[in-house]
């Protein structure tokens, strides 16, 4: 992850939001008691626990290297093993950066979706989740677990939350013929993008390698025109949000609202947390909230990071990056030692509860409300 943008750059960001037309949703909030039962990930995030979902990734994770295939194997690994209803696809490119010596390197994008059985190719609308798995080349030795091993996690994490009650919202719209409405067709769609960080110096061709790629792909991607509802032209235009996590795990972060079109998804984001730490659910005390800006007065301009591909094609963007960074960004210290894991533990919940409530979870809930101080068990419905 790097600088902000520059100001003429992020002059015209802000002239092309002003031009979209913002989104909405009337899904219902989450009750106190579905609240309760998003559990914590627990010793899943040890940063010691060789099985765990965060360890395996606390290491080197250049591109082409031996560090980033370990990586690879372990986001595959775990949703083939945890989420098996999920498809699991790679977009594949080679790029020249400035120390391959002309030589062309490897950048792999994982794209992992879940989405309705009844659907066709096009039909889906996702909520995207998106973080670089990728690290630095330098300093020698940097792992970036802030940047962003740990979001990454925290994505895995919610996923396997949100799975069971996804699983049960689609068979009872299917029992009820509720499908086949593009509004209702919601899925989730996860986005491990590789080659974010620069291997030399930030600049426009020094970074972003995957999301630049995978962006031209889809933008050159039409869907298949041929069913019934053809609203989708592109697996871009299937984005309904892109929601960017990056620098998150470091204590006391604050992370602003960004952009103006995606302020009412932020603010539904906050209150997402505000409702957890007034219920007592979250681990970590911080002087604010990591959500503060619900009057959006904080941000001071765009950030440089994986949505740039993306926002500049139109899709709409929650970017969720603390301001000022943490200060262990890009040195040796962004190690695992330095996260804090309850604000670690506290993002993946927080995350987890924003999904729920996106697709309207609410449909599906069983009305169960657990004591204050209790959890249930992750809703399993494979």
């Amino acid at each position: 992850m790097a600088s902000r943008l520059p100001p003429l750059r992020g002059v015209l960001l802000w002239l092309h939001f002003f031009l979209l037309i913002g989104l909405g949703t009337a899904y219902k909030p989450l009750s106190d008691g579905f609240l309760r039962a998003i559990p914590s990930p627990g010793d899943e995030f040890n940063i010691d626990n060789s099985t765990g979902i965060l360890a395996p990734l606390l290491i080197p994770r250049v591109p082409g290297t031996a560090g980033q295939v370990v990586a690879q194997r372990h986001l595959v690994d775990y949703f083939q093993r945890e989420l098996p209803k999920w498809t699991i696809t790679w977009q594949n490119s080679t790029q020249k950066t400035p120390t391959s010596k002309n030589t062309e390197l490897p950048f792999a994008n994982l794209i992992i979706r879940r989405e309705p059985p009844w659907v066709k190719p096009g039909q889906t609308n996702f909520l995207t989740l998106v973080a670089h798995y990728d690290s630095k080349l330098k300093p020698d030795g940097f792992i970036g677990a802030t940047d962003s091993a740990a979001p990454c996690a925290m994505i895995m994490w919610a996923a396997k939350v949100v799975d069971g009650y996804a699983q049960q919202m689609y068979d009872e719209m299917s029992e009820l013929g509720e499908g086949g409405d593009v509004d209702m067709d919601m899925g989730i769609q996860i986005l491990f993008l590789d080659g974010e960080e620069a291997f030399e110096t930030w600049t426009d061709t020094d970074s972003l390698y995957g999301s630049r790629s995978l962006s031209n792909f889809w933008v050159n991607s039409p869907n298949p025109p041929a069913q019934k509802f053809y609203k989708y032209k592109t697996p871009l235009s299937q984005i309904s949000l892109f929601m960017l996590l990056d620098l998150l795990g470091s204590s006391e972060p604050s992370v602003p609202s960004y952009y103006t079109t995606t302020h009412w998804a932020y603010r539904a984001f906050s209150n997402v947390e505000s409702r957890m730490r007034s219920l007592n659910l979250l681990e970590s005390s911080p002087p604010s909230p990591f959500l503060p800006d619900v009057n959006k007065t904080m941000a001071l301009g765009g950030i440089s990071d994986d949505h740039l591909p993306f926002i500049w094609r139109g899709v709409e963007t929650l970017h969720v990056i603390p301001q000022p960074f943490p200060r262990v960004w890009h040195t040796s210290a962004d190690d695992g030692p330095h996260l804090d894991m309850k604000v670690v533990r506290d993002w993946a919940r927080i995350v987890a509860g924003f999904m729920l409530e996106w697709l309207d979870m609410m449909e599906v809930w069983s009305g169960e409300e657990p004591e204050a101080g209790s959890t249930l068990a992750i809703h399993d419905g494979r």
